[in-house]
């Protein structure tokens, strides 16, 4: 796909991600769809209300009448399309810096648009074949209210809010300025939880921190942790569909621990659980150790819904998946990510012990990072090229969805060329260091060999 990745189109606001652009992607939407109404929903940036308003514009061009929700989390946009059967455009760049902005497609059921159907909407899009209503019969657009209301009472009525409340938990709350300032806070003090925030006000410069929840920028959260003596620490990204976590000392929990746990408390013999190539060797071990099945995507929220979707079709059960950035899935609640949820689903285990127990199994994994720049397309092919020839040479389980996974059983090492910029990405992951660092530098060699011969 040229225009939709791995969830949904973003970019600089105004310069890459324009009014116009926004207004043809509603107008391919609005076309595609085929339908009498289509929600709007944003995060707090800055741009959204223009953009949002531009999107209006190009569905009503098309003859669809527009709800307009303003600020709702994401996972609450979904939530609202699946009660009341209509798809919604989500104006949010997520995790991206303020300067960003994007469009989320998101079907009548609450489901991300998969690959297939944004395959379409792009066709239309890029053909420009739009419908045109005659001007009596363009839409009408709409104000709606109660949408975050209607969202956070459905979150109480699907989490164990006795067992939460029962365990009298002191919660530290950053939702980072974003559309869950607006609902988390609310919600974890109707579980029963006190809660104290930082950049708790919703704010579209994002004054305290840049909206991804990511260790570098969540020092003041693990500073509450500690001054307030939490039991937790919870940070959310800009349209609050993750959710990464501090333990009751302050530190940062990484995110990857964080779904093996879950799925750890999820899975049972025989279920099946979808993550990304990049997959922590955390989960590998939960998912052998439980003899429950792990399927592997490409990296992106988009790829693990459709691959959900086509294992369900064949009556798989998949209780939980994910990404270790902290989206996770509960696709027996919703197949959606959702910060709040996936909060209150670890709340349940922090109720009986600290997070620091919990976790305890799922640390002790070395992580190792290499990238290799590029200058033309000929030395990205021979570093390609040359990532498939030290895969095939190796005595290891290949998975070739996403660039080349290697599975030695007690580790892993993966190539893959970026998405967003001129670099393949080398990732390494054991429970011992040296083993990481050693398969690291094997493929680092072997590619940088090829580069330079290219």
């Amino acid at each position: 796909m040229q225009v939709f990745g791995s969830s949904g189109t973003r970019g600089v606001a105004n310069e890459e991600l324009t009014p116009a652009f926004v207004l043809r992607v509603a107008k391919a939407a609005g076309t595609a769809w085929g339908v009498g109404r289509i929600a709007i929903a944003r995060d707090t940036r800055y741009t959204g209300q223009m953009l949002a308003d531009a999107a209006a514009s190009g569905l009503a061009s098309t003859g669809t009448d527009v709800d307009r929700l303003g600020i709702v989390p994401t996972p609450g946009a979904q939530a609202y399309a699946e009660r009341e059967g209509v798809p919604v455009m989500v104006i949010t760049a997520s995790h991206n810096p303020p300067q960003y902005n994007g469009v989320k497609l998101v079907n009548s059921d609450g489901v991300e648009l998969g690959i297939a159907d944004l395959e379409s909407i792009e066709e239309t899009l890029l053909a420009e074949a739009f419908v045109v209503a005659p001007w009596d019969e363009t839409g009408r657009v709409r104000e709606v209210e109660g949408t975050r209301q209607e969202y956070v009472d459905e979150l109480l009525e699907a989490v164990d809010r006795e067992r939460i409340a029962d365990a009298d938990l002191t919660i530290a709350l950053d939702p980072g300025h974003g559309a869950g300032s607006l609902t988390s806070p609310e919600f974890f003090r109707r579980l029963g939880c006190r809660v104290v925030t930082v950049n708790g006000q919703p704010d579209g410069h994002f004054p305290g921190r840049d909206p991804e929840p990511v260790l570098s920028n969540l020092e003041d959260l693990g500073r509450l942790v500690r001054a307030t003596d939490a039991d937790i620490g919870i940070a959310h990204d800009g349209d609050a569909d993750r959710a990464i976590f501090f333990d009751e000392d302050g530190e940062y929990v990484e995110g990857d621990a964080t779904l093996a746990a879950l799925a750890a408390a999820e899975l049972e013999p025989e279920d099946t659980t979808v993550s990304a190539v990049n997959v922590s060797q955390r989960l590998v071990d939960v998912a052998n150790e439980i003899g429950a099945k792990l399927e592997l995507t490409p990296i992106g929220s988009t790829n693990i819904i459709t691959r959900i979707e086509e294992l369900e079709a064949k009556n798989e059960h998949v209780p939980v998946a994910g990404e270790g950035n902290g989206g996770i899935f509960f696709p027996n609640y919703r197949l959606t990510r959702d910060g709040a949820f996936t909060a209150a689903r670890f709340l349940e285990l922090v109720a009986e012990r600290p997070v620091s127990e919990i976790v305890a199994p799922y640390n002790g994994y070395a992580n190792v990072r290499r990238n290799i720049e590029y200058e033309s397309t000929a030395e990205r092919d021979a570093m390609l090229d040359a990532a498939a020839n030290h895969a095939q040479a190796a005595d290891a389980e290949l998975n070739t969805r996403d660039g080349y996974r290697l599975d030695y059983g007690d580790a892993w090492v993966l190539a893959r060329p970026s998405g967003t910029e001129p670099l393949v990405r080398i990732y390494a992951e054991a429970r011992d260091g040296d083993r990481a660092n050693d398969l690291a530098d094997d493929m680092y060699g072997t590619l940088a060999e090829a580069k330079a011969d290219a």
